[in-house]
């Protein structure tokens, strides 16, 4: 799980959704989903037409701040920053060890920035100036780090397959899987496997992440319905070395028996 970022709005820390649903594991739109709910109910408790303002401190903007952010196409998407009471709410929505490991997240930073404003407040003047240049330069990184992951998004939406990669690949396995009586399934799955174990990581993990940035980005139903684990693989040269390495072990046989049970031919 990746460390929380917070935003300092004016002294007020606050919660980017996006990031608030990379951590919990949602696709952002859902959460937005969500979070819409949560607002409405907050609205309707400070109706006029319940009479009383008892409820009065349930304002939404208390809980979540909407907003909006340009998207890999430049277009404007909504999103929502959220505050340490909104954090509870989303927390308190969640299950299992997600919602564990998200509540242990934002309360630790929550703690953290609040305990970093006290010990600024007690610098002298001059300190607290350089402190607010640190501060500036700190933020053009962040934003440099932002157009990086723009370019990033960009890239991803328009997917350059390398054709021949693949259809050499898919040669390989086919044959190999022709010699093993028709498990092709089996070898792809196979080869997956193997990647996963000499790659350190996890296809499925990462083609999710891929799959919600693309739909956030503004990619088409069909270029997303079209994204595949290759294309994870494909994005990562190290992966696709190994991945490589390993399909042509597989078409030779040397790690046939693992799909086989085995048995050559």
């Amino acid at each position: 799980m990746n460390e929380l970022k917070l935003i300092n709005n004016n002294g007020q820390f606050l919660a980017d959704s996006r990031d608030v649903a990379e951590m919990t594991g949602k696709r952002h739109d859902h959460l937005l989903r969500d979070i819409d709910g949560y607002v409405e109910i907050l609205g309707k408790s400070t109706s006029p037409s319940l009479g009383t303002l008892m409820n009065e401190e349930f304002r939404s903007s208390d809980f979540f701040i909407p907003g909006t952010y340009s998207d890999g196409k430049g277009e404007t998407r909504r999103n929502y920053l959220i505050t340490r009471k909104g954090c509870d709410m989303v927390a308190n929505k969640l299950t299992g060890e997600k919602g564990v490991l998200f509540t242990a997240a934002y309360v630790t930073k929550f703690d953290e920035m609040e305990q970093q404003r006290i010990d600024i407040a007690r610098l002298s003047p001059e300190l607290q100036l350089f402190n607010s240049m640190f501060q500036a330069v700190a933020k053009t990184q962040l934003d440099l780090a932002e157009v990086k992951t723009t370019v990033q998004v960009i890239q991803e939406t328009f997917l350059q397959r390398d054709e021949d990669w693949r259809k050499h690949v898919n040669g390989l396995l086919t044959k190999a899987a022709f010699r093993m009586g028709g498990k092709y399934q089996d070898l792809w799955n196979e080869s997956y496997r193997q990647l996963e174990e000499r790659g350190r990581c996890n296809l499925n993990v990462r083609l999710n992440k891929l799959l919600t940035r693309l739909a956030e980005s503004g990619a088409t139903k069909t270029k997303i319905a079209q994204t595949s684990r290759m294309d994870v693989i494909e994005a990562d040269p190290k992966l696709k070395e190994i991945y490589t390495t390993i399909v042509k072990e597989l078409s030779i046989g040397s790690n046939l028996k693992l799909v086989s049970g085995g048995s050559q031919s």
